[in-house]
């Protein structure tokens, strides 16, 4: 099978899937005899992504797979396909994500010490449900305290491959090291970004989230 055959297959996968798919799964596509080698298969992927490059859609590499998505500048006018508003981040919410992001595994004191104000119980709810970060373990000290880290679907979130693509915080300027959360706002669609400027109390009932 040619590479234009394999990467039709695989687009019309992608668009159909609705989710990341592995190369593992991509190459299951494929019977025994048709199978694309690795190299083949990667090769279909990079030329699909190619023929993206000027348009609307992107192929894009994350954590869990590879996805077929609307590029960020377009979704201000996608999103109202859907009555229902977009979540919308506060600034605490963002910075207590950064921090967990760039100083995982750390404990919620950790963090609290850090930003030197209390962490809101419904931060921390909110980034369990959303499946952003999860408990990895307990600090061996008095209490045992969790400690938390970053997930799959965070990656998949913010479109990366892996916690190396964050961007590191000694090449930032010295404001933005100590409020990371500045970056995370950037790789979030527009109308989510906005929040991210909001009072950090703002509620989850309006729209926003803590």
């Amino acid at each position: 099978m040619d590479t234009t055959a394999i990467k039709n297959i695989l687009e019309a996968a992608l668009l159909a899937a609705g989710e990341p798919l592995s190369e593992e799964r991509l190459s299951g596509l494929f019977n025994e005899t048709e199978r694309p080698a690795r190299g083949q298969l990667r090769e279909a992927l990079q030329q699909l992504r190619d023929d993206y490059t000027s348009r609307s859609l992107e192929l894009r590499e994350v954590a869990s797979g590879w996805r077929i998505q609307v590029r960020q500048e377009f979704a201000p006018w996608v999103a109202r396909l859907w009555e229902e508003r977009a979540p919308r981040y506060s600034r605490a919410l963002l910075e207590t994500l950064a921090l967990i992001a760039y100083r995982q595994p750390i404990t919620r004191a950790e963090i609290e010490e850090i930003r030197g104000v209390t962490i809101a119980s419904s931060i921390m709810k909110t980034l369990q449900e959303r499946e952003w970060i999860h408990i990895v373990g307990h600090r061996e000290v008095p209490g045992r305290p969790a400690l938390y880290a970053t997930t799959r679907e965070f990656l998949d979130y913010f479109n990366l491959r892996g916690l190396e693509e964050l961007p590191a915080l000694a090449e930032l300027p010295a404001q933005d090291a100590a409020h990371p959360e500045l970056d995370l706002a950037e790789m979030l669609p527009a109308q989510q970004v906005e929040a991210a400027a909001d009072a950090d109390s703002a509620s989850i009932d309006s729209g926003n989230v803590d």
